[in-house]
C-alpha cells in the first residue's frame, strides 16, 4: 500500500509538469512607431496607439484682436475769454506749447508781409517806374523802392523757413498745425504710441475706448485723427493722435490714459496656440493623414490672438491639426 501511494504521487507531479508546459511562439510585438521622410512622417503601429495625439479640424474664421497703449492727454482746447480769434490750446509738453505760440507768430508776420508789406511795396515800385517814365522821379527813387520790395520779399522767406521748422516740431509731437488751428473749444487730444508692425491695420476716423487712471470705472469713446508721418527710429514706435470731446472739462492736459483698439485680423485660417512648434526658427503643426500617420507640415504664421494663431500659408480647411501629445510627435520628428 505505502508503494503504490508513492508511485501514485510520483506520477501527478509527472503530470503537472508536463501540463504546465506550453508552447509558446517566440515572438515579440513592435509597437513603436515608425519614423519616414527624414522625420516629417510618423506612422504608428495601431489605430489605438494614434488615438492618444488629439486633433482638431480647423478652418477660416474672423478673429478679432484688442490692441492696448498707453496714451497721455497732451492738449486740450479751450474758448478765450478775451475774445482772440484763435482758441487757447493748453500742451502737456512745454517744447510744443512754445513752437505752437512760436507758429501762430509767424503765421500772422506772414500774413502781414504778404499781402500788406509786399504789396504795399510793389505799389511804390510801380509808381517809381511811372514816375521815371514821366521824369517826375529819379533811377535813385526806383532802386529805393525795388530795394525795399526786396527787403519785405526776404524777410516772407524768412518767415517761411521759421514756420516749417516749428511745424516739423509739433508734427514730431503728433500734432497737425492746421488741425490744431481748427481745433473746437471743448477737445482734448490724447498721444499714444503704438508699434510699427500695426499701422497697416489701423486708420483715420477709426474709434477707439480710452480708459482714464483718474477715472478707474469709466470708459470714453475717442476716434484717431491722424497716424504720424514719422516712425521713432530707437522704439520703431509711431504716434497716434485721438480726439476726445471734453466739453465738461474732466480731461485734464497731462492725464494719463490707456487706448483700445479693436483690430481684425481678417479671414483666415487659424490652430490652436499648443499646436505650434518652432524648431531652428522655423514653425511647424502635425497634420493627421490617416487613421495612423501624421505628417509634419510648415506653416507660416500672423499674430497670436488668445489661444489662437493666425496661419497665412501651409494648411487647408479641413486638415485636422494635432493639438495634444504635440511634445511627443515634435521629439519623434526631430529626433529628441
Amino acid at each position: 500500500m505505502k508503494h503504490l501511494l508513492k508511485y501514485s504521487g510520483i506520477i501527478v507531479l509527472f503530470l503537472y509538469a508536463c501540463g504546465g508546459k506550453e508552447n509558446k511562439p517566440n515572438q515579440t510585438v513592435n509597437n513603436m512607431p515608425e519614423v519616414k521622410n527624414n522625420g516629417k512622417t510618423i506612422v504608428f503601429p495601431t489605430d489605438s496607439s494614434a488615438v492618444f495625439f488629439e486633433t482638431e479640424s480647423i478652418g477660416n474664421s474672423i478673429l478679432n484682436n484688442q490692441i492696448t497703449a498707453p496714451a497721455k492727454v497732451s492738449a486740450t482746447v479751450m474758448k478765450s475769454q478775451e475774445g482772440a480769434s484763435q482758441n487757447i490750446i493748453l500742451f502737456e509738453n512745454p517744447d510744443l506749447a512754445a513752437s505752437y505760440t512760436q507758429l501762430i507768430q509767424h503765421l500772422a508776420n506772414v500774413n502781414q508781409i504778404q499781402n500788406k508789406n509786399i504789396k504795399q511795396k510793389q505799389i511804390e515800385v510801380d509808381r517809381a517806374k511811372d514816375l521815371l517814365a514821366h521824369g517826375a522821379a529819379t533811377g535813385k527813387d526806383l532802386l529805393e523802392a525795388q530795394t525795399a520790395l526786396s527787403v519785405e520779399q526776404t524777410n516772407l522767406a524768412n518767415e517761411k523757413a521759421a514756420l516749417i521748422e516749428f511745424e516739423t516740431d509739433l508734427k514730431a509731437g503728433g500734432f497737425e498745425p492746421e488741425a490744431l488751428k481748427r481745433a473746437k473749444a471743448g477737445t482734448s487730444f490724447i498721444i499714444c504710441d503704438i508699434p510699427e508692425n500695426q499701422i497697416s491695420r489701423i486708420k483715420n476716423g477709426d474709434n477707439c475706448t480710452v480708459q482714464f487712471t483718474a477715472f478707474p470705472n469709466e470708459k470714453f469713446s475717442g476716434k484717431i485723427d491722424a497716424i504720424a508721418d514719422m516712425i521713432d527710429q530707437s522704439t520703431r514706435m509711431v504716434k497716434l493722435r485721438i480726439s476726445l470731446n471734453n466739453s465738461s472739462g474732466k480731461f485734464k492736459a497731462g492725464m494719463f490714459a490707456a487706448v483700445s483698439f479693436g483690430i481684425s485680423e481678417g479671414d483666415n485660417i487659424s490652430i490652436d496656440k499648443n499646436s505650434l512648434v518652432t524648431v531652428q526658427a522655423k514653425n511647424y503643426v502635425f497634420v493627421k493623414k490617416g487613421s495612423k500617420e501624421f505628417e509634419r507640415t510648415e506653416v507660416t504664421i500672423g499674430n497670436q490672438i488668445g489661444d489662437r494663431i493666425v496661419v497665412y500659408n501651409g494648411l487647408t480647411n479641413g486638415d485636422a491639426i494635432a493639438v495634444k501629445g504635440v511634445m511627443q510627435l515634435k521629439g519623434l520628428s526631430f529626433g529628441y
